[in-house]
C-alpha cells in the first residue's frame, strides 16, 4: 500500500509518495503552468488529481476520465498537512463510480 503525504510550507508545497517526490505528471497531461496545489478548485489542484490518479493507478486515460471529480470531491478539500493511503484513493474512486470497485 502506499503512502502519500502533502505538506504547506514557507519553501512551497510538497508531496510525497512513500518518501519520494511525487512527479506531477506533466509528461503525460499538462493542466497547470504553476505545478500542483490543493485546498480549492482550479488547475493546480487538477494537476495533483491527475498526479495522484496516475500514480495509483498507472493508466494515464482513466487517470484524465477521474481527475476533475477527485480534484473537486477530494484534493479541494486537503488542508496545509494531508495524508492518505492508495486504499484511501480507490475507496474515493469507488465512491465517485456509484460504489463500483476500481484498482
Amino acid at each position: 500500500m502506499k503512502h502519500y503525504v502533502g505538506d504547506r510550507t514557507i519553501d512551497g508545497v510538497q508531496v510525497s509518495v512513500d518518501g519520494v517526490p511525487l512527479s506531477p505528471r506533466t509528461d503525460v497531461m499538462q493542466y497547470s503552468d504553476n505545478g500542483i496545489e490543493w485546498g480549492y478548485e482550479g488547475e493546480s489542484p487538477l494537476q495533483l488529481a491527475f498526479a495522484l490518479l496516475m500514480d495509483h493507478l498507472g493508466d494515464a486515460e482513466a487517470a484524465k476520465a477521474s481527475s476533475s471529480a477527485f480534484m473537486k470531491s477530494v484534493v479541494a478539500n486537503f488542508g496545509n498537512e494531508w495524508e492518505m493511503t492508495s486504499d484511501d484513493i480507490a475507496q474515493a474512486l469507488a465512491i465517485l463510480k456509484g460504489g463500483k470497485a476500481v484498482a
